[in-house]
């Protein structure tokens, strides 16, 4: 186990960023196509394929997810993840067409400091191939992929990622893109709010505060008064080895959802696009009822600590104004 959603067999992802963009793409693939469903709170989300995911609808599996920056244009990331699977003839067959499915999701960092004059064509679909061509078993944290340009009220954003094992074997872990409208520290502290679930010191070990002051409670928006439904999102997906049906899978996505609210505050507002996509592997079996629940809970759990791990593992991006960096604040990682 190396605490990354690869820990789960048979999935494996990769970045493609741009510094003077200040934006970028991270690509989750399958080897198999897994079972996979989606769960949507945020007030402003940007999402490719969503609908297909929902249970009630024909197309069970799925080939990757793509998480990108570039608001609406980094959707065309899924494109470029699109094209390199259907040169490896992934995809869903129809008749003698071979057709990728890869859902994604964006961030709004659009005036984080880059440069996105990008002429007539943004650069997310060759983003979106690269990184799907990086993709592999390890992975960078942080200011990487579509966490480059990320930023929460408080500090500089970025991506995470854990996972975990319930007592019964499963593994489940969980990829995060961390670009909210609130915090993920308690106040003006170090503190995580997801301190209660960490893990061997994996955001800095500093636990909870041993108080609570009215001002940590204070609600902290990026941007204040300005803050716009479009400018913030934290994406998440949640991948397991276990075997589940697609309404199985809607419901561990429903379930891992939680997991943003034991992490950021405040979430889910008019002012989020937060979307959790979640897939299954189908290696090992699930009791449906106590089983899922567990599983679900675990999946939250781990949820919370990729968002904190995306916050401490970032670095400030190099602009005039630009939000500094958990380390910048609060000293080296341990």
């Amino acid at each position: 186990m190396h605490n990354l959603i690869t820990d789960v067999a048979g999935v494996r992802v990769g970045h493609a960023h741009d510094h003077k963009l200040a934006s970028g793409v991270t690509a989750i693939l399958f080897d198999k196509p897994a079972v996979a469903s989606i769960d949507v709170r945020g007030g402003g989300p940007g999402i490719r394929d969503g609908a297909l995911l929902e249970p009630v609808n024909t197309v069970e599996q799925i080939d990757g997810f793509t998480l990108s920056g570039g608001s609406a244009f980094g959707l065309d990331s899924g494109g470029g993840v699109q094209a390199w699977l259907a040169e490896r003839g992934r995809g869903f067959a129809i008749g003698n067409a071979t057709i990728p499915i890869v859902p994604g999701a964006v961030v709004f960092d659009m005036i984080n400091g880059g440069d996105k004059a990008w002429g007539r064509f943004s650069p997310y679909r060759d983003l979106g191939y690269a990184a799907a061509d990086a993709a592999g078993d390890s992975f960078a944290l942080g200011s990487v992929g579509a966490g480059l340009g990320a930023t929460t009220a408080t500090l500089k954003g970025g991506l995470g990622s854990a996972s975990a094992t319930t007592p019964g074997g499963v593994t489940v872990g969980a990829i995060a893109v961390v670009n909210a409208i609130g915090s993920a520290t308690i106040g003006d502290g170090p503190w995580f709010w997801s301190a209660p679930f960490e893990q061997d010191g994996e955001f800095g070990g500093l636990g909870m505060p041993e108080s609570f002051t009215p001002d940590m409670l204070k609600v902290r928006l990026k941007g204040a008064a300005a803050a716009s439904a479009i400018e913030n999102t934290t994406l998440v997906a949640v991948v397991t080895d276990a075997n589940l049906t697609k309404p199985q899978v809607k419901r561990l996505a429903m379930l891992a959802q939680t997991g943003f609210a034991r992490a950021i505050y405040p979430v889910h507002a008019p002012l989020d696009g937060d979307v959790v996509f979640a897939a299954a592997t189908g290696v090992k079996p699930v009791e449906p009822l106590a089983g899922l629940t567990e599983l679900g809970t675990i999946a939250a759990n781990t949820v919370a600590r990729a968002i904190a791990r995306g916050v401490y593992e970032a670095t400030a991006l190099p602009f005039k104004d630009a939000q500094p960096a958990w380390r910048d604040r609060f000293g080296s990682k341990r």
